[in-house]
């Protein structure tokens, strides 16, 4: 089994887009779908399900995902061990993020990082959830975990990176597009989009949370793994959803985004990491992120 087989597989589960996987391995996207069939075949399981709208992982796929991460990062290690004794530096930092709310913010750390030390090496976890992200963290499993606060984990650090408001999206012909700002209780009847309840989103609980203070519980009708596709059903007119202002970079034919009506609802983005961690590369990227990820006023 070739390596670069594993590589395009960890990416297209963690996207869960494969033309975004594509982008993410600087690759065509017929050579990356080549090599998934490839793999399936290898392996004889069929390791996504896909159709025109979404791409989701089967039983068997959620069962190789780990070891397959595994394999990468040992082989990572071995090939950065070598490195290491000629350039006579090497670290790496394990990070966990959650997709499109880290669009703007990842990009600047990992720059950064590469500019200033190119010796550092970031491992991503995408699809990490915020309280999934920091349990991860505080067990040790991450290093550096894109998180929202509070955050009341004892043994846990934090910095502010960013600050966003919760907003709406709706479908362009939707009643409510023509207004400025949308009074929260004029969704009260409507079927929401949202992600799974139970996959530790800190935006699905400030979701709920949002409309049981404006009077109703929401309807979820349908659940997305990530806001690309929460946003591409909303597109659709499937639902209507709330969303944060860093999320405002999709833009999607049939999608408007609208402020709330009333005192805004803000979350506060920040980095998390155990106090403890003696890893000296993470403390390297923390002092990096100050600069490249500053906190807001």
């Amino acid at each position: 089994m070739e390596l670069r087989y594993l590589t395009a597989f960890v990416a297209v589960a963690e996207e869960l887009h494969f033309g975004r996987a594509a982008q993410r391995l600087r690759m065509a996207q017929p050579p990356l779908s080549q090599q998934i069939r490839q793999l399936e075949k290898e392996l004889g399981v069929k390791l996504f399900e896909r159709n025109t709208r979404s791409v989701r992982l089967t039983n068997a796929g959620e069962s190789f995902l780990e070891p397959a991460r595994t394999v990468l990062d040992d082989v990572d290690m071995a090939v950065g061990a070598a490195k290491a004794a000629g350039r006579g530096e090497y670290g790496r930092v394990t990070v966990g993020f959650a997709g499109a709310s880290s669009h703007e913010a990842l990009p600047l750390l990992t720059r950064a990082v590469r500019a200033a030390h190119p010796g550092l090496e970031l491992v991503m976890r995408g699809q990490t959830y915020a309280d999934v992200a920091l349990a991860r963290v505080a067990d040790g499993t991450l290093d550096l975990g894109f998180v929202r606060l509070p955050v009341n984990q004892p043994g846990v650090d934090t910095r502010v990176i960013e600050v966003e408001e919760l907003i709406c999206a709706l479908p362009t012909d939707h009643r409510l597009a023509g207004l400025d700002r949308v009074p929260i209780a004029e969704l009260a009847d409507e079927p929401f989009v949202s992600f799974p309840s139970n996959a530790g989103s800190t935006l699905r609980d400030a979701l709920v949370k949002a409309c049981v203070a404006g009077g109703f519980t929401p309807r979820v009708v349908q659940e997305a793994p990530d806001s690309y596709t929460i946003l591409a059903l909303v597109a659709a007119g499937v639902g209507v959803t709330l969303t944060l202002t860093s999320c405002q970079h999709i833009q999607q034919t049939g999608l408007v985004y609208r402020e709330l009506a009333g005192e805004p609802t803000r979350l506060r983005a920040a980095l998390a990491w155990r106090s403890d961690n003696t890893n000296a590369a993470l403390h390297t990227v923390l002092g990096i992120a100050e600069t490249a990820l500053p906190t807001p006023d």
